[in-house]
């Protein structure tokens, strides 16, 4: 697979708790967008006593559907892949329903220091305030009855992204970092496209089978799906270095170009994704620009190069 073969085909069941895996639901929240497609998923896994993944936004709704899903079952751990508003602000009325403890990597945070005068395009949409009971380090283990979750850290899509492996199963409960139905958004300064692609490499190595993300259906053929995401990304670095080459050096030029055939709503998303891998070209040495660079900064090649 040389590119990623992208499945659309997803029922979300709004409401409904739906059996993906032994011993795994997903209840799909109604918030689809652009960003979110038809909406954030949670996860219940286990049987007497569970762990809940990625609650998800404030939404009366859901923590209503989760409550059914669960049928009185005990729930010992909340467990929050990132913060993102679309995944992370339930988790506090979930806990104060049902006790569990918050797990995650930690608050969030930005992949690297805001530059003077920067301002951060997806502040909002961060969950500031955020704090976990217990903050897991990469291959730290929760466990209940019959379960065991290992954390994966998975830094791209954001600094405090964390994968979680259902041990013994082959599951990864992946959240944002792969998605059957569209490429994850890294978007600087949350998110970082070095990181993004050593997690991407991180994943391939684990082998898992089965890839239950926060958005859309599920990701049945992890590796080759992997491998074809990762050469679709540094096609997409090839593409701006291409364009810098030829000299359109600032980022809307790129964009017109490289995203022509995309969703006119997904521009400012595939700006940020432009702005990402010149990111990651500055470190490397293949482009450069004067000051910091930014999504209205202009960008040449190294002579020589």
């Amino acid at each position: 697979m040389t590119n990623p073969e992208f499945n659309l085909a997803f029922e979300p069941s709004y409401g409904q708790a739906v059996t993906v895996a032994p011993h795994v639901q997903r209840v799909t929240v109604n918030n689809p967008s652009p960003f979110t497609f038809h909406g954030t998923n949670s996860y219940i896994v286990g049987d007497r006593s569970v762990a809940v993944i990625d609650p998800g936004p404030e939404d009366d709704a859901h923590l209503a559907a989760l409550m059914t899903a669960l049928g009185g079952r005990k729930v010992t751990h909340i467990v929050v892949s990132h913060t993102h508003r679309d995944h992370s602000p339930l988790s506090r009325r979930l806990q104060e329903k049902t006790g569990g403890l918050i797990v995650a990597e930690g608050p969030h945070r930005a992949s690297r220091p805001l530059h003077a005068g920067e301002i951060n395009p997806f502040a909002e949409s961060a969950d500031m305030a955020f704090v976990p009971d217990k903050a897991v380090a990469d291959g730290e283990a929760i466990q209940g009855d019959g379960w065991r979750l290992t954390a994966v850290h998975t830094p791209g899509h954001t600094a405090n992204h964390c994968a979680f492996a259902l041990d013994g199963t082959g599951i990864l409960f992946c959240a944002d970092h792969v998605m059957a139905w569209a490429t994850s958004i890294v978007a600087p300064p949350d998110g970082s496209m070095a990181d993004y692609m050593a997690s991407l490499d991180k994943l391939i190595a684990r082998r898992d089978r089965l890839l239950l993300p926060g958005h859309g259906g599920p990701v049945r053929k992890p590796v080759s799906f992997m491998r074809a995401l990762k050469t679709h990304r540094r096609m997409r670095e090839r593409a701006v270095l291409g364009r810098i080459r030829a000299g359109e050096s600032t980022i809307p030029a790129m964009v017109k170009v490289i995203y022509r055939d995309t969703d006119v709503r997904l521009h400012g998303a595939a700006a940020l994704s432009v702005l990402a891998h010149i990111e990651d070209l500055l470190e490397r040495g293949e482009i450069e620009t004067d000051g910091p660079p930014s999504l209205m900064g202009t960008y040449r090649p190294v002579r020589g190069k």
